[in-house]
């Protein structure tokens, strides 16, 4: 296995352009690089349709985005989910014969992305909306019912605390009360799982001060808060 190694001009792309990264306390930093240089070993980031290459620094945000939404745990790599495709745009799913930004296929221990709003994900960090948390995020939580592939994600009395709040939160979307959610929430409870993960990254203290037993429910689910880890 070929190691993936990180280099300064790496780092300085990280500090630049991956927010969470770059408001890491100091003490975090080195051990984020690390479980990076490890995840960006482990998978194979493949172009697909008209892209011929992924770029390095592409495969950094990604690599990047699977490091923040696993911080909390120490050994976990989502290792079911080995490979992961990139399309240049929105793609055709001969899966489910639609147009698609990304979707995961846990068949094939897939994650495929669509680089144009992946990017986009990136322009505003504190807007929740972001592709590659959110794939990544539907990533987790089917991790969490493979049992094959010997990773531990949620414990069991997490995810029950946080499936009680789902009903509610789901029911106020749908209705268009008042919520920090957006609407793609609504569709159903994959789709709102992948919100939450989104707004618990980029919308961290509107999402407290909305609902601060939700939030800490989600910090205990993750193992983390970022609004302890970013300065």
């Amino acid at each position: 296995m070929f190691q993936r190694k990180i280099s300064t001009k790496d780092v300085q792309f990280l500090e630049e352009y991956f927010f969470y990264f770059a408001r890491l306390q100091p003490r975090y930093k080195t051990e984020f690089l690390n479980k990076l240089k490890d995840i960006l070993t482990r998978k194979r980031i493949i172009p697909r349709g008209d892209m011929r290459q992924v770029s390095p620094e592409l495969e950094l945000l990604i690599g990047a985005t699977i490091t923040m939404v696993t911080f909390g745990w120490n050994s976990l790599r989502l290792n079911h989910f080995h490979t992961i495709l990139v399309y240049p745009d929105e793609y055709y799913s001969q899966i489910n014969q639609t147009y698609h930004r990304g979707e995961v296929n846990p068949k094939y221990g897939l994650i495929i992305l669509s680089l144009k709003p992946f990017l986009e994900g990136f322009i505003d960090p504190t807007d929740g909306i972001n592709l590659g948390i959110h794939e990544v995020a539907h990533a987790l939580k089917l991790a969490h019912f493979i049992h094959t592939d010997e990773e531990r994600e949620f414990s069991p009395k997490a995810w029950e605390t946080y499936k009680k709040w789902v009903p509610d939160e789901m029911k106020k979307i749908r209705l268009g009360l008042p919520t920090v959610f957006r609407e793609r929430g609504g569709v159903d409870e994959h789709e709102f799982f992948a919100v939450v993960v989104e707004t618990f990254f980029e919308k961290s203290q509107e999402f407290k001060a909305y609902n601060p037993k939700f939030y800490q429910t989600m910090v205990y689910l993750l193992k983390q808060d970022p609004l302890v880890l970013l300065s």
